[in-house]
């Protein structure tokens, strides 16, 4: 799983706002996207190939509509991510040596 390409998917807002909503709801219709987004149908379809592409949703045809969900291994890798994250930021900083450097001769 490519961290980077994670990250590059989700960062856009529209992006993020299909991964929160499929977060929240499971699977969703493509079709119910342009609510959420206030985008319009081929935007989403866009948006969600870039999220196929990056390995963080998959789509299930059921008849003519496409139902979304978020991947588990992506789902996962974001979690461990924002759990590293948020464990360095609790973490103290490391102290820098107040010690003189040697002087050149």
């Amino acid at each position: 799983m490519d961290d980077l390409k994670i990250l590059q998917a989700i960062a856009e807002p529209t992006r993020l706002a299909i991964v929160r909503q499929l977060a929240s709801d499971g699977a969703v219709c493509a079709c119910d996207f342009t609510d959420c987004c206030d985008v319009s149908q081929p935007t989403v379809s866009h948006h969600l190939k870039v999220l196929r592409e990056a390995g963080v949703v998959s789509g299930e045809r059921r008849g003519t509509w496409i139902y979304y969900r978020l991947e588990p291994k992506a789902a996962s890798r974001i979690a461990a991510l924002g759990h590293l994250l948020s464990a360095g930021a609790q973490r103290e900083p490391k102290r820098v040596s107040t010690k003189p450097a040697l002087a050149r001769a």
